[in-house]
C-alpha cells in the first residue's frame, strides 16, 4: 500500500498548520503568496483560480473530470509523478490531455518523502536523490512529447517540502507550487476506515464555498488540488461534485486558468 495513504493524521496536522497560518508566508508585490520559496497562491486581487490536479498510482477520476473540464470549457493543470507516466493503463489519458492543451507537470518520478512530517526542516534525501529523481520524471515526460520548457512548474510529492527543496527546484530551472490553504479539497483522499480522519466530499465542498463567501479575497488566485484518482474503498469520490463546484464558482465569476497562466514565471 502506497504510503500516501496511510498518513491520514499527519496529513491533517499539516493542513491544521497551514489553515491558521504560516509565519514564512511572504505576499510579494505582485500579491502571490510564497511558503517555503513555493508559490502557494497566485495574484489575490483578480478572481482566477487554477485547478490542480496530482496521481500517483491512481486515475480512476479520469474520464469523469475530463468530461466536467470539457463541458466547462476549462483547462486544468495535472501533475503526475514517473510511476503514473509509466503505467501503460494512463497513456491514452495522458495523451488525450496534451491533445485537449491542459497542463500537464512533474510530480517527481518515485513519490518520494522529501522531509519528515514531525520536523520540517530534516531532509530525508540527498541533493543528488532528489536531482536524479526530478530528472527521472521529466524523462518520462519526454515520451509524450512533454519538454521541460513546457512544464516549469513543480508539485511536490505529499505536498510536502522545505526550503531546500525549492531551492533545488529553482537551481533545475523550475518553479516549486503547492496547493493553497485553507479548505479541505486536498483531503478528498481519505477514506471511512481513517475514522476520524474521514473527510466527506460534503464537507469538502462546504469548506471551499465557505473559504470563498468568508474571506476578504475569496479564492482570488487559489490553486485548488484535488486528486485524480483515490484509493477504491473511498467511495465518496469528491470528483463526482466538480462540475456543481465549477458551476458555482462560474457563476460567482471566476476564471479558470491552467497553472502556467495563472502564476509568473522567472
Amino acid at each position: 500500500m502506497n504510503h500516501y495513504y496511510k498518513t491520514g493524521l499527519l496529513f491533517c496536522i499539516i493542513w491544521i498548520c497551514a489553515l491558521f497560518g504560516n509565519a514564512q508566508n511572504s505576499i510579494y508585490p505582485d500579491h502571490t503568496i510564497i511558503s517555503h520559496g513555493g508559490i502557494i497562491r497566485g495574484d489575490t486581487t483578480q478572481k482566477n483560480i487554477a485547478l490542480v490536479f496530482t496521481a500517483d498510482e491512481f486515475g480512476d477520476g479520469d474520464a469523469y473530470i475530463l468530461k466536467a473540464l470539457k463541458n466547462r470549457k476549462i483547462r486544468g493543470s495535472f501533475f503526475f509523478t514517473g510511476n503514473f507516466y509509466r503505467n501503460p493503463e494512463f497513456t491514452s489519458t495522458i495523451r488525450r490531455l496534451k491533445k485537449d492543451g491542459h497542463y500537464i507537470g512533474s510530480h517527481s518520478d518515485k513519490h518520494l518523502l522529501y522531509c519528515t512530517w514531525e520536523n520540517r526542516d530534516s531532509l530525508l534525501v540527498t541533493k543528488e536523490e532528489f536531482v536524479q529523481d526530478l530528472q527521472n520524471s521529466y524523462l518520462e515526460m519526454e515520451n509524450f512529447g512533454i519538454k521541460k520548457s513546457d512544464a516549469p512548474f513543480f508539485l511536490p510529492p505529499y505536498e510536502w517540502y522545505n526550503d531546500s527543496i525549492s531551492t533545488w527546484t529553482k537551481e533545475a530551472g523550475l518553479q516549486l507550487i503547492n496547493f493553497s490553504s485553507g479548505t479541505r479539497s486536498n483531503a478528498d483522499y481519505t477514506y471511512s476506515e481513517m475514522g476520524s480522519k474521514y473527510v466527506s466530499s460534503d464537507r469538502i465542498m462546504e469548506s471551499i464555498l465557505k473559504f470563498e463567501n468568508s474571506q476578504p479575497n475569496g479564492l482570488n488566485g487559489f490553486i485548488l488540488l484535488i486528486h485524480f484518482g483515490t484509493d477504491s474503498r473511498r467511495t465518496d469520490k469528491f470528483y463526482h461534485q466538480l462540475p456543481s463546484l465549477l458551476r458555482q464558482l462560474k457563476n460567482k465569476g471566476y476564471e479558470f486558468l491552467k497553472i502556467n497562466e495563472l502564476l509568473p514565471f522567472n
